[in-house]
């Protein structure tokens, strides 16, 4: 996990780039979308930072005036970051003083959606007169976070913002927001990296480039998310053999949701080569011949049921023996 205090990297080409076309555009809200992994989050706050920077360029913000530096510690008086606080904890950004004594008293767990609370500050902090008189920024991210009680409390304003206040909402998965929402901003769809910028990317990273390839194949191209594999770069290639041997010591330390996500690119990639397609996430040479059609596509199924809850298994070294015993009978099965 990064330091706030720490100044924020340069951002990657493709998000360079996206933050110079967007820039150029008008309108007070924009919805960022497209798959995880490619930036969303990191396009907003470089659209933010462009916003409220004291010498912004059509590049975007300049990165040394106190506004950058505000924004790079996570104290902009100007800026209301609204995200869900498992989020904000994870990207170090602050609670709220009276969210932050509730979880720390035990009162109750940092919140996964984005809470109603939080919308009614951003909603009040939106009718504020500008501290620095650059104007005012939102970030909504991930905005599909939010339940339909917050996006009913942000539509008005989004539609009619009082004084000089620009929105951006992050996400994954725009197709769960209201329409209602999606129908008031201006949407952007986020641009798939080159392959050659994104390996470079990584290697710029600190990661080497032999283990950049493996990541970002594991990813399925997605940079950002290609940096969450680097501690199982080595294994990778060995997981889907190890699954027809039915080995869950792989999957030691792993969360519930990365067991699914990779038994699902696994399964993927096998029913890809039973098409005659080329694999996405594993070089082919790393495939086993086996699995039937059948068994291949119950368990696509069976994943995906999986999926619906994985982020509350009653115990999770029994539900990954169970997904491993799972795949090490499609993988071996003969119809």
């Amino acid at each position: 996990m990064s330091d706030p205090l720490v100044k924020a990297s340069p951002v990657a080409p493709w998000i360079a780039a996206q933050t110079h076309a967007l820039l150029a555009q008008r309108g007070h809200a924009w919805l960022l979308a497209g798959p995880s992994g490619l930036g969303q989050y990191e396009l907003a706050l470089a659209l933010v930072r462009a916003w409220l920077c004291d010498h912004a360029t059509a590049q975007g913000a300049c990165g040394h005036c106190s506004s950058c530096h505000a924004i790079d510690v996570h104290a902009h008086a100007d800026l209301c970051v609204l995200m869900p606080e498992t989020v904000m904890l994870a990207l170090n950004w602050p609670l709220s003083e009276k969210a932050q004594d509730e979880i720390d008293g035990k009162k109750r767990k940092a919140s996964k959606e984005i809470r109603v609370e939080a919308m009614r500050d951003a909603v009040e902090f939106a009718q504020r007169t500008s501290a620095r008189g650059r104007g005012k920024a939102v970030l909504v991210f991930p905005a599909e976070r939010m339940n339909v009680y917050t996006a009913n409390a942000l539509l008005k304003t989004l539609e009619e913002p009082a004084g000089d206040v620009k929105f951006v909402l992050a996400s994954d998965a725009a197709h769960q927001l209201l329409p209602t929402i999606r129908s008031r901003c201006l949407g952007h769809t986020m641009t798939w990296p080159d392959p050659a910028d994104a390996l470079s990317w990584l290697q710029g990273q600190g990661v080497p480039a032999n283990q950049a390839v493996v990541m970002l194949r594991a990813s399925g191209g997605r940079p950002q998310d290609a940096l969450q594999f680097a501690p199982i770069a080595g294994l990778w290639p060995r997981l889907p053999r190890a699954m027809q041997a039915g080995d869950v010591s792989v999957f030691k330390d792993w969360t519930p949701a990365q067991t699914v996500d990779a038994l699902h690119k696994l399964c993927h990639d096998l029913l890809a080569l039973r098409c005659g397609a080329a694999p996405r996430f594993f070089e082919a040479a790393d495939l086993p011949k086996a699995g039937g059609w059948q068994a291949l596509s119950d368990w696509a199924k069976s994943l995906s049921e999986t999926m619906r809850t994985v982020e509350h298994p009653f115990n999770v070294g029994l539900m990954q023996e169970a997904l491993v015993s799972q795949a090490q009978l499609a993988l071996n099965a003969k119809t």
